[in-house]
């Protein structure tokens, strides 16, 4: 079982940056999928970014690329997610999940997931709210 705790969350003006981190306990992440998601209100929760379970993949929606950045610390266990130039139309609730786990003896360990049923585990979720 993983349980994912995200952090970071908060109010920022436009234009600004935020930085989320998805703290992992009970078991390392080496080799889980990661995905950041959002859902803001009204609208169906839609992938974000992703990281495989190598770190050697990465995906980023149309809207985020060149702004948001995911990583992986090993050492820490969590994943993070860096957000610059934010618009009001970010605001959403962010979540975290992950998706294993995956051998590191196949070609899915540098794949990366995009959809809500491709992940096993989420986080709660932390609000990210971008005023203008």
């Amino acid at each position: 079982q993983v349980r994912l705790v995200e952090s970071g969350g908060g109010l920022v003006q436009a234009g600004g940056s935020l930085r989320l981190s998805c703290a992992a306990s009970g078991r390392t992440l080496s080799t889980y999928a990661m995905g950041w998601f959002r859902q803001a209100p009204g609208e169906e929760r839609k992938s974000v970014a992703a990281i495989s379970a190598s770190g050697r993949s990465t995906y980023y929606q149309d809207s985020v690329k060149g702004r948001f950045t995911i990583s992986r610390d090993s050492a820490k266990n969590t994943v993070a997610l860096q957000m610059n130039s934010l618009p009001p139309e970010d605001t959403a609730v962010s979540s975290c999940a992950a998706a294993g786990p995956v051998s590191p003896y196949t070609s899915t360990y540098s794949s990366t997931y995009h959809t809500s049923h491709d992940y096993d585990y989420w986080g709660q979720g932390t609000q990210v709210t971008v005023s203008s």
